[in-house]
């Protein structure tokens, strides 16, 4: 069973084994949550990767869905055991949004837009800071370390010379005029910005404020396509329940309003004209300041 080597990807992909014998034996989650004595949201987690599970569950479940094929249990004991292997991340501390860095580490592609600030992936050292510093109410510094580290470790991924993943990002013009820190910390984020969007496999493009209302309205979301996934997941950060969209009419969905902004915005070359103009465009620190 090829497996790509994130455990998170294993997790998911066990999961939906899991949830196939169950439907092929026609047992629901409840009948399977009460075999087992446990919850059937619990249930509902170990199916979709959310939670991890261990090789004697995995050996139990076989049994009730009477999986006779010994090479078969053997197979998915060993996965759930992989699967239980920590993410690069995982070591840094305690780390929010564990579940989509683990997704977004194993992407083929990523698209996103925002329209706030600049995402994660493309942003630089001191901006990252500045928005974790700023975003986060009575953060300790040791959180905010942990949390700056792991964002720069994000970017290796996305910017690895040779196995790097497609990223596309739609920016709102907000995004570029909210100055975050102060102006050179700003000025440097959108040079930084335009360098990342004239590599070969990061697009990005600039939607202004004259294109008016545009589906994008609502907020941030993010595209998630898996090298063993047909469908995709769509990504919904949220300041504690993040949201994840399997289901195939939400995925496409958003991938038709994706489609849309992307069509609304600039082109990639006057979205870089547009973003250096921006970038020149700052005001002073004083006149942010409200100072003479």
């Amino acid at each position: 069973m090829a497996v790509n080597g994130n455990p998170t990807v294993r997790r998911r992909r066990l999961g939906a084994e899991l949830r196939r014998l169950r439907l092929a034996r026609g047992l629901t989650s409840a009948q399977v949550a009460e075999h087992l004595l446990i919850s059937q949201p619990k249930v509902s987690h170990l199916e979709n990767g959310r939670r991890a599970i261990s090789p004697r569950d995995v050996r139990d479940l076989c049994g009730l869905y009477d999986v006779t094929d010994q090479q078969v249990v053997d197979s998915l004991m060993e996965l759930a055991t992989e699967s239980n292997r920590q993410g690069w991340w995982v070591a840094c501390g305690e780390v929010p949004h564990g579940l989509y860095i683990g997704l977004e580490t194993a992407a083929a592609s990523v698209r996103s837009y925002d329209p706030l600030v600049i995402p994660g992936l493309l942003q630089s050292p001191a901006y990252a800071a500045a928005v974790i510093a700023e975003t986060i109410p009575l953060a300790a510094e040791e959180q905010m370390a942990v949390r700056l580290g792991v964002r720069l470790g994000r970017q290796a991924r996305a910017h690895h010379p040779a196995r790097p993943f497609r990223l596309w990002v739609v920016l709102d013009e907000s995004a570029l005029r909210r100055v975050v820190g102060n102006r050179e910390i700003m000025r440097e984020q959108l040079v930084h910005l335009n360098r990342l969007g004239e590599q070969p496999h990061i697009t990005v493009q600039v939607l202004p404020h004259s294109a008016g209302a545009h589906p994008g309205i609502c907020g941030q979301f993010s595209i998630l396509d898996l090298q063993d996934t047909a469908t995709g997941t769509v990504y919904l950060e949220r300041f504690t329940s993040d949201l994840y969209l399997e289901k195939r009419s939400d995925v496409l969905h958003y991938r038709t309003m994706f489609d849309d902004l992307r069509s609304r915005a600039l082109s990639p070359e006057h979205s870089r004209t547009f973003i250096t103009r921006a970038a020149q465009g700052l005001p002073d620190t004083a006149a942010l300041s409200g100072r003479p």
